[in-house]
């Protein structure tokens, strides 16, 4: 729904993840400066992520069935206009999500040798590896959404036949 009806691209992606990145590396290292450790990430957050994912792609598959013509019910344009909101906000939130747990690993890269931080960069390399997933499954249900454009050609020989 964005871009002129084109939708998202990688590119918006990166830009969303690179500007909450960078604010994310600003706002820690002032976090970091002041004393405080990282605070504790949790698998629970990755398993979330993925479920989501997959929520994503599943509420997608209906809508590529409709469109490809193996639906066996009738489709809503309200629940298909729906999904594709659901696809580009999931893709979005991904891409933040990364960003912002991308920041948290540079800062803590210095302090490796930690084992606290080692386990700690663990956590956060599965987070970042479960929002690209959530980024993903975003844009990929955004595509099963599209609907390709109709050949002109095509078209006028619809039209004819009805005409007939």
């Amino acid at each position: 729904m964005v871009n002129e009806g084109r939708g998202l691209k990688i590119s918006h992606l990166v830009g969303v993840a690179l500007v909450v990145g960078a604010l994310s590396w600003m706002g820690w290292s002032i976090y970091l400066g002041r004393g405080n450790l990282l605070p504790p990430s949790t698998w629970i957050s990755s398993v979330i992520l993925l479920v989501t994912a997959a929520l994503v792609f599943a509420a997608g598959l209906p809508i590529r069935r409709f469109l490809q013509g193996r639906a066996t019910r009738t489709l809503s344009p309200i629940r298909a206009a729906r999904t594709l909101v659901l696809a580009q906000a999931a893709a979005l939130t991904g891409a933040g999500v990364l960003g912002f747990y991308a920041a948290q690993i540079l800062l803590l890269a210095p302090d490796i040798d930690l084992p606290s931080y080692r386990a700690l960069f663990w956590r956060l390399l599965a987070l970042c590896a479960s929002a690209v997933l959530l980024a993903a499954a975003g844009m990929a249900t955004q595509r099963m959404c599209r609907i390709e454009p109709r050949d002109e050609d095509e078209e006028r020989d619809r039209e004819d036949e009805d005409r007939r």
